[in-house]
């Protein structure tokens, strides 16, 4: 949900650099992106990709699909619309907050 004149909500789900991470990567678009792609633009193990992205799940945020290539177990991924609703609304909170500290960096109000 956007705040008061669209500045935007601070998701503390979202925030933690791993998972802010994850979300930027899903949403350049509506494909699944498959488990190991995710895992290698990130930057991360398996196991800290699996227990993140259970997080964004639970949250509502992140759509998870299992199957199989062949015979090799593969997972992908998508944000739900929730999920990117909530990353535009995390995106502009984070916009709006660099744009204050420039602001006051400029007119030397900052503390």
């Amino acid at each position: 949900m956007t705040g008061p004149e669209g500045r935007g909500r601070l998701d503390e789900i979202i925030h933690p650099v791993t998972r802010l991470s994850i979300c930027g990567l899903l949403a350049a678009g509506p494909q699944w992106v498959e488990f190991s792609v995710v895992r290698d633009t990130v930057g991360v193990s398996d196991s800290v990709l699996s227990k993140q992205s259970r997080i964004l799940e639970d949250a509502g945020y992140l759509e998870v699909r299992k199957g199989a290539v062949g015979r090799r177990p593969r997972t992908w991924f998508r944000l739900t619309p929730e999920g990117r609703t909530a990353f535009t609304d995390h995106l502009t909170w984070l916009q709006n907050a660099a744009r204050l500290a420039a602001v006051q960096a400029d007119t030397g109000t900052g503390e």
